[in-house]
């Protein structure tokens, strides 16, 4: 897993007709928000990403990177992550915070730590802590401590 300053931001997940287009899964809070990033990846070079356009409905875009330009060349890029710097997001105001930030804090629940977070899943009903143990519990309801890298949750 990448450490906290590389934030997962989409995926290739297949080609797209055959001029080299690619879909790429996207973990933004809206799908668009890609084209106004500057994206890296351990095999595509930095400033080879070019937003197409959004899939109405959806969390994925279509995009071409520099140097691909058939369909073949696209489907080798399938599996690929993309990332930001996390320097290059915007600050947010108090009480708010970027999942990224939440993975390493320790939760509390009933006055006793249970885990670590690992990672942030999501199936539809809310947010999701998976920690170290492998267990899963709901982040609604959590209560964040940011400076004390905490977070208390619901029994």
């Amino acid at each position: 897993m990448p450490d906290n300053k590389q934030i997962l931001v989409g995926k290739i997940v297949a080609p797209q007709g055959i001029r080299g287009e690619v879909r790429v899964q996207t973990y933004t809070e809206n799908p668009t928000d890609l084209k106004n990033l500057k994206l890296y990846s351990s095999c595509l070079p930095d400033g080879a990403f070019h937003f197409v356009r959004a899939i109405p409905s959806s969390t994925v875009i279509i995009a071409r990177f520099d140097g691909v330009d058939n369909r073949d060349a696209a489907e080798l890029l399938r599996g690929t992550e993309l990332f930001i710097n996390r320097d290059d997001l915007p600050a947010l105001p108090d009480g708010q915070y970027y999942q990224a930030d939440l993975i390493g804090m320790r939760v509390i629940r009933d006055g006793q730590e249970i885990g670590t977070v690992e990672d942030i899943q999501n199936y539809g009903g809310g947010d999701i802590l998976e920690l170290g143990s492998g267990e899963m519990v709901s982040f609604v309801g959590a209560v964040v401590d940011t400076g004390a890298r905490t977070i208390y949750i619901q029994g």
